[in-house]
């Protein structure tokens, strides 16, 4: 087979499970609305710095709606996966209690939900050595992850964690027994490596009772929100200063806005395709506002980009107002940010001790 036949190849079949991978995001959705009860899912965030718009609308916003669904939500600040390409944690802990606060001010609740961390859950990192012999060198080199971070990194040697980060992604999901994970679509590889190691863990070790595997095989929730482009037309990234963080004033968000990056024709049209700046900004204000793209185009017509980002500033301003309230709130007390991680904490530990005691027993360990 040549080289051309063998990406094409690729292509379709990547095609293929992607479509497969959409269908049964969709029949999950149904199962949710019918019995939320039957769910568990797992999301989180690494704490390298303070959460923005892409965030926002790519998964918080869907995290508070399936937890108000009645799904059991465990959303995980992953600060030990910050050193997995960093030299240095940097101000971690302003960090970590910064994102403890967005998480709630966006509409995570506590009371419903477990906010924890990597580094206070012992035996969750201790799952890394049984998981780790259950997957190939090559089958880490190939996730596209560990891929572009290798291209990335110019010559410089990968660390072991960055290499081994698909396993630690695989523990997090599974210590708590989660069965559904809201992802997008580049994360798929990453499920389906945390569905391969569960999956081979029971095949090696498995238990008396084949019907009750240690390990549920984790789904995918695919988001569907559109890819956001930063306010300088690139890709949305904390690095490169093209994003509105949550937590930045009404006049900050303004002032970046007013820089955004549009083009030379005056009249506003809803082209993804061919004007990829102007209609990024048209979709900021959709999904902050929740009128359409094209009707919002319609409105602004030939009032030129000034008054695009003008609809836009008004609608995220607008829709950031409450969450920036309770954010300064929150911020203002510490101890109660705190103690909101404190309690995840004890939650999480208990049920990573109960599936580290189940690993043992499986593995014959237990003694």
């Amino acid at each position: 087979m040549t080289s051309s036949s063998e990406e094409a190849l690729a292509h379709s079949t990547s095609e293929a499970s992607l479509a497969r991978s959409k269908e049964r995001s969709a029949q999950i959705d149904i199962a949710i609305t019918e019995d939320p009860s039957r769910f568990r899912i797992l999301t989180g965030d690494r704490p390298t710095g303070h959460l923005h718009l892409g965030h926002y609308f790519g998964t918080l916003r869907n995290r508070v709606l399936l937890q108000n669904r009645g799904v059991d939500t465990w959303v995980l600040v992953a600060d030990y996966q910050v050193i997995t390409d960093r030299d240095g944690v940097g101000p971690i802990r302003e960090r970590v209690i910064n994102l403890v606060a967005d998480y709630i001010a966006a509409g995570i609740d506590p009371e419903r939900s477990t906010i924890f961390n990597h580094s206070a859950i012992p035996a969750l990192n201790q799952l890394l050595l049984p998981f780790l012999s259950l997957v190939t060198e090559s089958e880490l080199h190939r996730n596209p992850t560990v891929k572009s971070e290798l291209e990335a990194t110019n010559g410089r040697a990968m660390s072991g964690l960055m290499l081994t980060y698909p396993v630690h992604q695989a523990a997090d999901i599974l210590f708590c027994k989660a069965n559904l994970v809201p992802v997008g679509q580049d994360q798929l590889p990453h499920l389906e490596q945390a569905r391969l190691i569960a999956q081979r863990f029971d095949k090696r070790y498995g238990r008396a009772d084949a019907s009750r595997p240690v390990f549920p095989r984790p789904e995918a929730l695919l988001s569907e929100v559109p890819l956001l482009l930063g306010t300088d037309g690139t890709k949305m990234s904390k690095s490169r200063g093209n994003t509105i963080e949550l937590g930045m004033s009404a006049d900050e968000t303004a002032k970046i806005l007013k820089k955004a990056k549009t083009d030379a024709e005056r009249h506003i049209s809803y082209d993804p395709l061919n004007r990829p700046e102007v209609s990024n900004l048209l979709m900021l204000a959709s999904l902050a506002s929740g009128e359409d793209p094209h009707v919002i185009a319609e409105q602004i017509g030939d009032k030129g980009a000034g008054a695009l980002k003008m609809y836009v500033t008004d609608a995220l301003n607008a829709m950031l107002a409450p969450m920036r309230e309770r954010r300064a709130e929150l911020i203002a007390h510490e101890d109660y940010l705190l103690s909101v991680l404190r309690a995840g904490n004890d939650r999480a530990n208990e049920q990573a001790n109960a599936t580290l005691a189940e690993v043992r027993q499986a593995m014959q360990m237990n003694y």
